[in-house]
């Protein structure tokens, strides 16, 4: 125990003096032969002729958003409103919304193919009891499984539903 916290002041210690090397000034020396160096220790054989202190290191930045990530700006007929949100003209904006329409509406499609599979599924899962569900606890786990994949393709038929009816 004593032994780590030694090893943590030690560390500590060694990172100070690190961070103080890290500030140090900087000075720049000129050789005989006119060689220019700059360093924050003394060059054997050189004369100082001037120091200062080392710029801040500049904080990394964040990366930059890559190409495909960026939309592509939109024409705009009017300039954007005083709240930062450009303005769309109408064609534009009824085309960003079939379009939107068409997604949700295939998104619509395949969610009611997957819950017309999930009740099928349950309906036949309910009427056979396999050979390893000699528990009843376990046919009935089984089946709320599948009611529950029931549940969650309907709840996913209404929500696409209503945004539909958003949209109209």
């Amino acid at each position: 125990m004593r032994g780590r916290y030694l090893v943590r002041c030690l560390a500590g210690s060694l990172l100070t003096v690190l961070a103080a090397s890290a500030h140090a000034v900087l000075c720049k020396y000129v050789d005989d032969n006119g060689h220019v160096t700059y360093s924050d220790s003394p060059v054997k054989g050189a004369k100082k002729s001037s120091c200062f202190e080392a710029p801040p290191v500049p904080a990394p930045q964040p990366a930059a958003p890559t190409r495909a990530s960026v939309p592509a700006p939109q024409p705009s007929a009017a300039p954007a409103p005083p709240g930062g949100l450009p303005n769309v003209d109408p064609a534009t904006q009824r085309r960003r919304d079939d379009s939107r329409r068409k997604i949700l509406e295939d998104e619509l499609a395949v969610e009611e193919r997957a819950l017309a599979e999930a009740r099928t599924a349950l309906s036949e899962g309910e009427a056979v009891r396999l050979g390893s569900e000699r528990n009843y606890q376990r046919y009935l786990d089984r089946i709320q499984g599948l009611k529950d994949r029931v549940a969650q393709h309907e709840r996913n038929v209404g929500a696409l539903k209503q945004e539909l009816n958003n949209l109209r």
